[in-house]
């Protein structure tokens, strides 16, 4: 709760669960106790002990991305939409994974080689035989080999691809064992989310598939049905019935005309 550290990444465990809709409600409380007139410290940033010197060990820091267009620029508009239930940066290479798919027989794969940013490495890729081998399903939403061979294997990678039982699935840790990773240093994260797969055969051959930028980003928005679609299998995930789901849907398609009833979505 203090800090969301990345610690989360250890043992399977649940907190980072937590950290986006506690930082939420942190944001929202503070911005009603500034409109109620409460006073922070306006070196809250720079200061001595502040932001910089407390978490980034630096008081230089990049302060245009954080002021430029101040009250402005909305990020709102910028929202990306995952189309995995997995780390973000991984999304690009479950992009490459699951078009390989279609051009290859996973048993014929010797090696997948994927090409990564250095920065991604200490949260996604290493220790590269426990990512291969996740010990559980939520620790497997943080292990690239594993997203990977299982997108590649079944052709998706849903909620149900995150069970402990799915992660015990024979086929897909045999393939997680042969995915690796080499450092590209060109890749521009973390301005970009890239994905560069690279699937070597029995036979020799060598096939290779790239994905740019994160797509369900501005660069490559998810369509409505592909949004509707995600809906649909994370409801049902949850246990809601398809009546619910469908007026689910259609209260989404209206929630800008005029007053809105939440009533369905409750319960």
């Amino acid at each position: 709760m203090a800090g969301g550290l990345l610690e989360y990444l250890a043992e399977g465990t649940w907190t980072k669960r937590m950290h986006p809709g506690w930082a939420a409600q942190s944001g929202l409380r503070a911005a009603l106790l500034g409109r109620a007139g409460f006073r922070g410290p306006g070196t809250v940033l720079e200061g001595l002990h502040g932001l910089f010197a407390g978490f980034a060990r630096t008081r230089e820091g990049n302060y245009a991305a954080l002021l430029d267009g101040f009250g402005e620029r909305w990020l709102m508009t910028a929202l990306a939409f995952k189309p995995y239930p997995c780390g973000t940066m991984i999304q690009p290479y479950v992009d490459c994974a699951r078009r390989l798919g279609k051009r290859v027989d996973p048993r014929d794969v010797t090696e997948l080689v994927a090409s990564v940013a250095e920065g991604t490495v200490h949260r996604l890729w290493e220790p590269l035989a426990e990512k291969q081998r996740p010990p559980n399903g939520y620790a497997a939403k943080f292990s690239a080999p594993w997203c990977i061979a299982a997108s590649l294997v079944h052709g998706s990678l849903g909620l149900d691809a995150f069970t402990d039982a799915a992660v015990a699935d024979p086929a897909v840790r045999a393939l997680a064992a042969k995915v690796r990773y080499q450092v590209d240093p060109a890749n521009p994260y973390p301005f970009e989310y890239t994905g560069q797969l690279q699937a070597r055969l029995a036979g020799g051959a060598a096939l290779e598939e790239r994905q740019p930028h994160l797509r369900g980003g501005t660069r490559q928005p998810l369509s409505r049905g592909d949004l509707e679609e995600k809906l649909r299998s994370n409801a049902h995930a949850g246990g809601w019935s398809d009546d619910r789901i469908a007026a689910a849907l259609a209260l989404a398609r209206t929630i800008w005309d005029g007053a809105v009833d939440l009533t369905v979505l409750r319960g």
